[in-house]
């Protein structure tokens, strides 16, 4: 599933894009330009503005009930049955592109010493050319990572139980 995520939505998107789903983002842009991207490209439009989602003529969307961004998420999965399809660290968190993996040997001088010394495995966004490692951060975002698809198997479970 392709997405397009309004200007209010930032963090949503950053975290669609850390599990792998393909989210356009962008600080700044008209109503007009979203929602022409948006039907363009068969995106599903994400966003907390009922007005912005009137406009918004043949195109999927979806009103982000939350503020809060986790919440946010676990909606997002829910309500278009992604929990399975979720693919960690495989798309660009700067410019969307599908990350590609890098050998170790060809990221030596890409990357600092102490960096290219402490990573196992590397990838490349062939787009912006920035380079991704398992560096500090990663314990937390990992952390995070299995909270919410922890929370989301338990929902799935109870759904299936209800259905039964």
């Amino acid at each position: 599933m392709r997405f397009a995520v309004d200007c209010m939505l930032g963090k949503l998107a950053k975290w669609l894009k850390i599990l792998g789903f393909d989210t356009l983002y962008f600080s700044k842009i008209e109503d007009s330009e979203l929602l022409a991207l948006a039907q363009k490209e068969g995106r599903t439009l994400l966003s907390r503005d009922n007005a912005l989602l009137q406009k918004s003529r043949r195109i999927r969307t979806l009103f982000i009930e939350s503020e809060d961004w986790s919440s946010q998420l676990k909606q997002v999965l829910d309500g278009f049955s992604l929990w399975k399809e979720v693919s960690p660290y495989s798309r660009c968190i700067e410019c969307n592109f599908e990350l590609k993996n890098l050998p170790k040997r060809q990221a030596k001088n890409l990357v600092t010493p102490f960096v290219y010394e402490k990573a196992k495995s590397f990838a490349l966004c062939p787009q912006c050319g920035r380079i991704f490692w398992k560096g500090t951060h990663h314990q937390d975002m990992e952390h995070k990572i299995k909270e919410i698809l922890s929370k989301g198997r338990k929902r799935r479970r109870k759904l299936e139980e209800r259905n039964f």
